[in-house]
């Protein structure tokens, strides 16, 4: 038995101590804004449903980013707003991925099933994103949050797994998976042991961008009220209740609308940052 290896790696420009520390710089951010989110109902300094100021009040005293459109704290309830969101998300990104991982490598090991898979991924990535939620939310409209997540994985899995069939299909092609299937090995040793493995690279940035879909949708999931109900401390459901007093004090729109922002470009930023240089690995062959 002879062993193929990868082609050989370029030489990096970039030491390997520098590599690492940009790698941690890049990811560091996303780490941050997932601790502060998480942590933050218990950071938060002044109870979440009590008026603290005026409605609408300007920043300032007790309130360093004003009041909401009932007197209540801005800061608090932005402190508390994200972790529902960020559990959410992180949730969907991770069912979604993982089904389409699944999903796709089997798609292209049997190219028969992943005819019927791919066309019926066609069909759905053709329903528009708020038109799901809508249906999926207002069929079960005792589901919440679970509604939100059954919807966000439904809409999100059709897109990924064309991306993964494509990407599994050279993999699924090269000789030492077909030597291994000639040698009897099952479906699912195939999927598990031989293709996925190749695929490291694609499905972490895959699970960059479904993690910035799902904050898409679960967000505006929330703006429509879909989900999570008024007194909740949300960031969409932040946006949409204060819209109307923008002019009066902006932060109570804004200051949600960033962390959204920042938690998303995050997020994706540090996905990218830990896709592997190269996904091939040193392989056996007959």
């Amino acid at each position: 038995m002879t062993t193929l290896t990868a082609p050989a790696k370029a030489p990096t420009r970039t030491p390997p101590r520098h590599a690492r520390l940009r790698v941690a710089l890049r990811v560091l951010p996303a780490v941050l804004l997932t601790a502060l989110a998480l942590a933050g109902p218990w950071l938060a300094p002044h109870a979440l449903d009590a008026p603290v100021v005026a409605p609408y009040a300007e920043p300032g005293g007790e309130a360093p980013l004003g009041g909401d459109q009932l007197g209540r704290d801005v800061l608090s309830r932005v402190l508390a707003g994200g972790r529902e969101l960020v559990v959410t998300s992180l949730l969907v990104a991770v069912l979604v991925t993982a089904v389409a991982a699944v999903l796709g490598a089997v798609s292209a090991l049997r190219p028969a099933l992943g005819r019927i898979v791919e066309r019926t991924a066609d069909v759905l990535m053709l329903l528009p994103a708020v038109l799901g939620i809508l249906l999926v939310t207002l069929s079960w409209p005792d589901g919440g949050r679970l509604a939100v997540v059954t919807a966000s994985v439904v809409l999100g899995v059709p897109y990924a797994v064309r991306l993964v069939a494509g990407a599994a299909a050279p993999v699924a092609a090269s000789g030492y998976v077909e030597a291994a299937a000639v040698g009897g090995e099952k479906l699912g040793y195939l999927v598990v042991r031989e293709v996925l493995p190749n695929l490291r690279a694609t499905l972490l940035a895959l699970f960059g961008l479904r993690f910035v879909a799902a904050v898409y949708l679960v967000a505006t999931a929330g703006f429509l009220q879909v989900g999570p109900q008024p007194p909740a401390a949300d960031w969409a459901l932040m946006i949409r209740e204060n819209s109307a007093g923008i002019v009066l004090n902006p932060w109570a729109v804004l200051a949600p609308s960033v962390a959204i922002g920042l938690l998303a470009l995050s997020v994706n930023l540090a996905a990218a940052a830990l896709v592997p240089s190269t996904g091939r690995k040193a392989v056996p062959a007959l």
